[in-house]
């Protein structure tokens, strides 16, 4: 069991662990409570009744959240002729075709998220063990696998996040920084959770959302009431 440091500590007995709060009060306390020096990350983890066993069961997807996440982030994008162009316009940071992959192949992944148009992914496939393990590999099923280069780039740039229930079904999203104020935060919080509800698998039983934690990097967990699912900004 990992252990906290005094500051944790002390902040940690602020919070009620037998109640559940409201979206926004979870993060007016996640703001109070963050003991870092930095402005550290919000994050919400969202725990699910499902069998992750089960293909159809495998929750994962990506959104853009209304106001971003606060964090920068450096797209690159496997592209040739004119998408490459589009790509750089757009404001990719590292755009390739060959050199990119051989670039990869030495250790050199400068980037946070990837693209790449169809006609690239034979090639960018063969470096796949190097992105998947890092969820780096473009994905058609998250849209980063495109011709329209230009829009996902501007997508990833504002803010897109990606959600994926890990094997324990629980989905590990940031939601923005502490610096953000209350609605911005809540309103992530709102199209996150709105999201998750939308992508209920059909054939998961009993009860789908189990438990939402709201956190920062190095504060304490904080429990939201997964019951209200609208009028988020209500206390």
């Amino acid at each position: 069991m990992a252990k906290h440091g005094k500051k944790y500590l002390d902040v940690a007995k602020k919070v009620d662990r037998f109640n559940l709060y409201t979206p926004l009060e979870a993060v007016k306390l996640v703001k109070e409570l963050a003991p870092a020096k930095f402005d550290e990350t919000v994050e919400v983890h969202f725990r699910l009744g499902i069998d992750t066993r089960k293909a159809d069961q495998n929750i994962r997807g990506s959104i853009s959240l209304p106001h971003g996440t606060g964090k920068t982030v450096r797209v690159a994008v496997f592209a040739d002729g004119a998408k490459a162009d589009e790509a750089r316009e757009a404001g990719a940071d590292i755009v390739g075709s060959d050199e990119l992959i051989a670039d990869i192949q030495k250790g050199e992944i400068n980037f946070d998220a990837a693209i790449a148009t169809p006609n690239m992914m034979a090639k960018v496939g063969r470096i796949g063990k190097i992105l998947g393990p890092r969820g780096l590999m473009p994905n058609p099923k998250l849209g980063t696998v495109t011709m329209d280069v230009a829009k996902m780039v501007g997508e990833l740039k504002a803010g897109r996040v990606e959600y994926r229930a890990d094997r324990y079904g629980i989905c590990h999203v940031p939601l923005g920084k502490c610096s953000f104020d209350d609605q911005k935060l809540v309103e992530n919080y709102a199209a996150l959770y709105t999201e998750i509800l939308r992508v209920k698998p059909s054939s998961a039983k009993g009860r789908y959302v189990k438990s939402i934690t709201l956190t920062s990097t190095m504060g304490p967990g904080i429990k939201v009431d997964s019951a209200i699912q609208r009028n988020f900004m209500e206390e």
